[in-house]
């Protein structure tokens, strides 16, 4: 389904304690396992069942095991109707391999109710949206769903979710607990207020995602964008292919994370990150708002995906507050 946008995305039910979750590892390889069972256990003092699907720790390359078993992780999560969420173990790289000829379905439910153990990973059935939560490398997944309409959070991951902050916790479990959410405050660089459909994102990741049949229609978008270990070289380079493939000239504003470890390499004439960002996406004539605390090695405050947000580039405020 190339391009596709559901204008009022299907909001999975609030989650509620005793629902059972899933902890797949759809991206790379399992290494932080201290931080992975802390974030197992975050969930688990919640009051949340939390399953580990057969595969997660496998080890290919750099990959959590062949693309067929991520695969299979991810139909087995996503098929089983007792699962109400999907808790994805760590970014990487990995999660585009899988989404080769994977179908979101919406086909009703009997095939699988008949044989409860079924997994089909060519065709994916959709009994109930459910949650499903992560980024970085997850990017994939989460504009996957959203392209079939389906909203989803763009939120820690279970080897970083320890390392939040009580209020970014906290937040993660409003969201998907059904109740509201505060807005983030960041530097607005002045303008107008825009309001639109909030597609967050790794710059890296979506860009490989452009003129792909994950890429979504980005008419009446805000994009909300951080990314990690990328010189100011590499990220020109990534907005200035999103420049000229026209893929910014529906976007409505630009909400910008932190983009951390993305320093110039030292002895090495070069601008800064902050300068790249402004000479790239400042004179789009758009609402841009920066240094909104999301993305990697800090708080990384939970995000509904394909929700209506609005971006005050004036005052510094992503209000994520209306998402049903």
């Amino acid at each position: 389904m190339p391009n596709a946008q559901c204008s009022i995305p299907i909001v999975p039910q609030p989650l509620k304690p005793g629902d059972l979750l899933h902890v797949i590892a759809p991206s790379g390889a399992l290494r932080e396992f201290e931080s992975f069972e802390k974030g197992v256990e975050i969930w688990r003092s919640r009051g949340y069942q939390v399953e580990l699907v057969s595969g997660f720790d496998d080890k290919w390359g750099y990959l959590a095991g062949k693309d067929e078993n991520r695969r299979h992780q991810l139909a087995t999560a996503w098929q089983k109707p007792q699962c109400r969420g999907i808790l994805c173990a760590r970014g990487g790289f990995g999660s585009t391999r899988i989404l080769e000829d994977w179908v979101w379905t919406m086909e009703e439910f009997s095939r699988a109710s008949s044989d409860p153990h079924s997994v089909e990973t060519s065709s994916p059935l959709l009994p109930n949206p459910k949650w499903l939560i992560g980024f970085s490398d997850i990017t994939a997944l989460l504009w996957s769903l959203y392209t079939f309409g389906i909203s989803s959070v763009h939120g820690p991951v279970m080897t970083t979710l320890a390392s939040e902050p009580e209020w970014s916790i906290q937040r993660l479990f409003d969201l998907v607990e059904g109740r509201p959410l505060a807005p983030l405050k960041g530097n607005g660089w002045g303008g107008e207020i825009a309001t639109g459909i909030l597609l967050p994102a790794n710059l890296t990741v979506a860009t490989h995602l452009l003129g792909t049949p994950l890429q979504p229609d980005m008419d009446g978008v805000i994009l909300a964008l951080e990314d990690v270990t990328e010189a100011p070289y590499r990220i020109d380079r990534l907005l200035t292919q999103w420049r000229m493939s026209g893929a910014l000239q529906k976007v409505r504003g630009i909400a910008l994370g932190r983009f951390s470890r993305c320093e110039p390499p030292p002895n090495v004439p070069s601008f800064t990150i902050e300068e790249v960002l402004r000479d790239r996406l400042g004179n789009l004539g758009i609402p841009v708002v920066s240094d909104l605390p999301f993305g990697h090695d800090g708080s990384n405050a939970a995000l509904p995906v394909g929700v209506k947000v609005t971006l005050d580039a004036e005052r510094g405020l992503l209000d994520c507050t209306q998402i049903r």
